[in-house]
């Protein structure tokens, strides 16, 4: 009885949320035919502006450099992602470890490590343990 009780519950909450769904949805939809009508559209009155203190440009400018820095525009590769790992490492990396880390299957580490150890970004200190070079 309990557990039929928390079901009509879980679908009144989930039906609530559709219908607020569609409400929205309407008034979308609303606000678009009436620009297409050629009806002026409504204005969100102006935010006042707040004064800009030194510390939060000093901040807001780090912040920036550092997205710069990382590259956001650039997809991060798999053979990125190895390479970090192998990177961080202080005594080496074995292959076990990397598919831990990363999540790939052994082939995909296998290739990898030989397209970086053909880079020169990485090498070899024993069998299946890799450094940066």
């Amino acid at each position: 009885m309990k557990e039929l009780d928390m079901l009509i519950k879980t679908v009144a909450d989930g039906l609530k949320s559709m219908a607020q769904g569609v409400e929205k949805l309407a008034e979308k939809v609303e606000k678009i035919s009436k620009s297409l009508d050629g009806s002026v559209k409504e204005k969100a009155p102006a935010k006042p502006k707040r004064e800009v203190s030194a510390k939060s440009t000093k901040k807001a400018s780090r912040k920036t450099s550092k997205k710069q820095a990382a590259g956001k525009d650039k997809p991060v590769t798999a053979a990125d992602t190895v390479l970090t790992v192998i990177k961080r490492s202080k005594k080496g990396v074995d292959t076990n470890m990397l598919m831990e880390k990363t999540g790939y299957d052994r082939k995909k580490v296998a290739n990898i490590v030989y397209k970086l150890k053909k880079q020169n970004e990485i090498k070899t200190t024993g069998k299946g343990v890799y450094i940066k070079a």
